[in-house]
């Protein structure tokens, strides 16, 4: 027998009800990407600082030192942390690079190679800040920089063969960073290498541009870019 309309309005609307019912429950089971746990426990205002502490990344109320906010990763810890701008960015055990700023996790990048050198290592030495918002990232094989405002990549210099980068044996002078590179067969002048923001510091380089990109300029009233001229 037919269904009257009114009944087969209420059987849509309940099946409608159990369909958004059912959506809802697979988005809260589904895994959260890199097993992020960022909890707040108060509201933002005031400046904070983080530090690593029972296998979370904590910030604390620089004032008060009440919990703001706490970062974990499920199965993973944190094995240090360097500050940015309002962030903070952690080295996890698995290699993996994180940016937070207290509200949101704004970026992953995963360091190769980490399950050779991390365990032994242990995160010493490994994130430098360069100044003018870039952080080094110093493995045994390689540097590697990110831009800590969106993580972009900005430059790789790896190690000369037969040689390896030394985190935990850096040294700042002025806005550069001493890094040691022991090699088996070269002159002491082979095993030191001398970084900055732009990458190794060295005659007639090419500049970088590692600031953010800047929006392209649009003509008036026609949202589309200029024209290079001819």
């Amino acid at each position: 027998m037919a269904l009257p309309p009114v009944g087969r309005l209420t059987v849509a609307v309940l099946l409608a009800a159990v369909t958004l019912g059912i959506l809802g429950t697979a988005r809260q089971l589904r895994p959260v990407p890199y097993g992020d746990r960022l909890l707040s426990a108060g509201p933002d205002a005031g400046a904070w600082a983080a530090r690593v502490r029972d296998g979370a990344v904590a910030g604390h109320d620089s004032r008060t030192g009440a919990l703001r906010w706490r970062y974990a990763r499920a199965g993973h810890r944190p094995v240090d942390v360097v500050h940015a701008r309002g962030e903070v960015i952690a080295l996890w055990d698995d290699g993996l690079l994180t940016d937070t700023d207290g509200r949101s996790v704004r970026w992953h990048r995963a360091l190769p190679d980490a399950a050779e050198w991390l365990p032994d290592q242990g995160g010493t030495g490994v994130l430098r800040p360069l100044g003018r918002g870039i952080l080094a990232v110093v493995t045994p094989r390689r540097v590697t920089a990110y831009r800590t405002a969106d993580g972009d990549l900005r430059w790789v210099l790896p190690a000369r063969a037969g040689c390896a980068f030394r985190p935990e044996g850096a040294v700042r002078r002025g806005a550069a960073l001493l890094l040691a590179q022991p090699c088996a067969d070269a002159a002491w002048t082979g095993q030191l290498v001398a970084l900055d923001d732009l990458g190794r510091i060295a005659p007639d380089r090419t500049p970088l541009g590692n600031d953010l990109p800047s929006p392209a300029p649009r003509t008036p009233g026609c949202g589309k870019p200029l024209a290079r001229p001819r």
